[in-house]
């Protein structure tokens, strides 16, 4: 493993207002002429789920333990890949299908470590990060649960 890197671009937001994808990719990529690849994630609210038409969803969090959980999860992935800028944006609150959830940017001089970077990151994020999900239907709402393939994703890096 790399030593962690504290001179790259590091940026980790919780907030509950909508955020600009292009803008924020804009501002981590802005001058830059050591950055070969970019990988995005952005995951959105969808309308359908096992439950039916999802009419809303609500994340609720632990700002300082999730803060820190987050941070300490991308301080692991620059000690694993060689990246040169982060960005994890999480929203909470209300959202409504079709509204942005997380954003994830990942930044390096070559694509291997931009992906594997943002797949990593998006896994713990799923699993690890103390957000709490509950989807609202015509019917009610209900609390979502983990999944078991969620769990395999985070057993593959541990075995990395």
């Amino acid at each position: 493993m790399r030593a962690v890197h504290t001179t790259i671009p590091i940026t980790i937001r919780l907030q509950q207002d909508d955020f600009d994808v292009s803008r924020e990719i804009r501002s981590l990529t802005r001058g830059r002429t050591d950055i070969g690849a970019l990988v995005s994630f952005n995951g959105i609210c969808r309308g359908g789920g096992e439950g039916g038409i999802i009419t809303g969803l609500t994340l609720e969090h632990y700002p300082g333990m999730a803060y820190t959980e987050i941070r300490r999860h991308v301080d692991e992935a620059i000690t694993r890949w060689p990246l040169t800028g982060v960005t994890v944006i999480h929203r909470y609150g209300r959202l409504a299908p079709g509204d942005n959830i997380v954003l994830v940017l990942t930044a390096s001089a070559h694509r291997q470590a931009a992906f594997l970077s943002a797949e990593f990151l998006m896994d713990y994020l799923k699993v690890n990060a103390p957000f709490w999900k509950s989807e609202q239907y015509a019917r009610g709402a209900s609390w979502v649960d983990s999944h078991g393939h969620d769990d395999d994703a985070i057993a593959r890096w541990n075995a990395s």
